[in-house]
């Protein structure tokens, strides 16, 4: 018996329209772990995120999340409605942190579609400008950020599982 799998993951340049908003399903809560892995990662050496006795005399009183690892949560959370047929980012434009966070808070996203049309160099795809917002739990915006992305034409997304000839 064979069988496919009727719904399809993603969308392809075809799919999205001037206007549209996507809240994306999934919140992601920020444990210290992330915070200080991500930091480390980066070598980025400014203790105010990972040395909460420094941080407790700066003008939040605590220790912040790197804000790269902000914006690198909240354009993840946006992958399966924007991004999941991406050939390509192409840039982030404009971003900015409106609000701080800190460990312990859940981030969410919302994309709002500003742009689509197709490539004027590869056929197969389009460009598709978004701008997102990343939220906290108490629906404070901490991030907006404008995307471009080359995104697939349908038939030409790239596909995730190889093709075998082997028999089960």
């Amino acid at each position: 018996m064979t069988g496919e799998m009727s719904q399809r993951f993603g969308r392809c340049l075809e799919d999205f329209e001037v206007g549209a908003i996507y809240q994306h399903p999934l919140g992601r809560t920020i444990t210290e772990t992330d915070n200080v892995w991500f930091t480390a990662l980066t070598m980025n050496t400014n203790q105010l995120h990972f040395n909460n006795d420094y941080a407790t005399d700066g003008m939040f009183g605590r220790a912040l999340v790197v804000s790269t690892l902000t914006l690198a949560v909240v354009t993840g959370l946006s992958v399966m409605d924007v991004s999941q047929h991406a050939i390509a980012n192409l840039g982030w434009d404009n971003v900015r942190l409106s609000n701080p966070v800190f460990v312990g808070d859940t981030l969410y996203a919302e994309t709002r579609v500003d742009g689509v049309r197709e490539s004027a160099s590869r056929p197969n795809a389009g460009i598709v400008t978004v701008r997102t917002r990343g939220l906290n739990q108490d629906g404070a915006v901490v991030i907006t950020f404008d995307r471009n992305i080359l995104v697939a034409k349908r038939g030409h997304e790239p596909q995730p599982f190889p093709a075998t000839h082997e028999p089960w």
